[in-house]
C-alpha cells in the first residue's frame, strides 16, 4: 500500500507538514485540506486520546491529501501497533536515545522478520483491500518508523541509531534537544553549539541515507531547508487558530484590510 510521504522522501523531495494538538476531527480535516505533505496527530503533548486520535487519522485520510502520521506518547509497542492498525502511515517515537531504544521502536512498527508487530490491521487493512491492494506484503516498506532525536545522548549515539535496519527517518525535537545542552527550550539555533549540533545531525543522516526531520516554524523553514532538513513541521492547529484570530481582531480594531476576505465560514 503506497505511502506518498515516503515516496517523496525517496525522490529527494522536501516535505512540509502540520501538527494536530487539538482533539477534534473537524480541525484535522480542515488542516489536511490545506494540502500539507503530512499531518501529524500528536498524542504525546497533544490532547487527543486513542479514541479521538483514530477519528482524527480517519478525517485526514478522507481528504486524500496529507499523509496521516502520529506521534505516540512513548516508545511502547501497544500504542504504536494500535495507531498503525487505525491508519497512521508513520510513527514518530519520542526520546529514542540508544540503539536498544531504536530497535524497540522498529520492532513495534514493523512485522516479522524485521520487527515484532502483531498482525491485525483492523482499519488500514480494509482500506487497502477496498483499493484493490493487500496491506501486509508492503507494510514494512511503507510504514515509516521515525525515532525522535532530542537529547545529547541521542546525538552521541546517532550513527548507531541510524544504522538500525527499519529506521526510515529521524525527527529532531528542538526544545528538548536545546534543554539537554543546557539552554532553554528554544526552536532557533541562536548559539553556535546548538547550530553545530543541528548541522551535525543532518550531515550524519545524509551519510546514512536517512531523512532528517525537525519540528520547525514557517519563519525557520528557509533556515532548516538550507541546513538540509527534508521533513519540516511548519504549522500547527493551535498556533494557526491563535494567530489567525489575533490578526482578525487586530485588523478589525485598526481598520486593516486583512486578506480581503469577507467570509467567516
Amino acid at each position: 500500500m503506497s505511502n506518498a510521504l515516503m515516496e517523496k522522501w525517496a525522490a529527494n523531495t522536501e516535505t512540509l507538514g502540520s501538527w494536530l494538538s487539538l482533539p477534534d476531527s473537524h480541525a484535522a480535516e480542515t488542516v489536511a485540506r490545506v494540502d500539507f505533505d503530512y499531518v501529524c496527530v500528536d498524542m504525546q503533548h497533544g490532547i487527543a486520546d486513542y479514541q479521538v486520535a483514530t477519528v482524527m487519522l480517519q478525517a485526514v485520510t478522507m481528504t486524500g491529501k496529507g499523509t496521516p502520521i502520529c506521534r505516540v506518547p512513548w516508545n511502547e509497542p501497544g500504542i504504536i501497533g494500535r495507531m498503525l492498525d487505525a491508519g497512521a502511515r508513520g510513527i514518530i517515537i519520542p526520546m529514542v536515545n540508544s540503539v536498544e531504544e531504536a530497535e524497540r521502536a522498529v520492532a513495534a512498527t514493523k512485522y516479522p522478520p524485521l520487527g515484532q508487530r502483531s498482525y491485525g490491521p483492523t482499519i488500514i487493512g480494509g482500506r487497502a483491500a477496498n483499493a484493490g491492494e493487500d496491506y501486509y506484503p508492503t507494510a514494512n516498506q511503507t510504514n515509516a518508523c521515525i525515532p525522535m532525536i532530542e537529547t545529547r545522548d541521542a546525538v552521541e549515539n546517532l550513527d548507531a541509531i541510524l544504522a538500525v535496519e527499519g529506521v526510515d527517518a529521524i525527527y529532531v525535537g528542538p526544545a528538548d534537544l536545546s534543554l539537554s545542552y543546557g539552554y532553554g527550550p528554544a526552536y532557533s539555533d541562536d548559539n553556535d553549539e546548538y547550530k553545530e549540533v543541528l548541522e551535525h545531525i543532518v550531515e550524519r543522516c545524509n551519510k546514512a541515507g536517512k531523512i532528517a526531520g525537525i519540528h520547525s516554524t514557517s519563519a525557520l523553514a528557509a533556515n532548516r531547508r538550507e541546513k538540509g532538513f527534508m521533513m519540516q513541521t511548519i504549522s500547527g492547529d493551535i498556533a494557526a487558530v491563535a494567530k489567525g484570530s489575533y490578526q482578525d481582531l487586530k485588523n478589525a480594531i485598526e481598520g486593516g484590510a486583512g486578506d480581503g476576505s469577507s467570509k467567516i465560514y
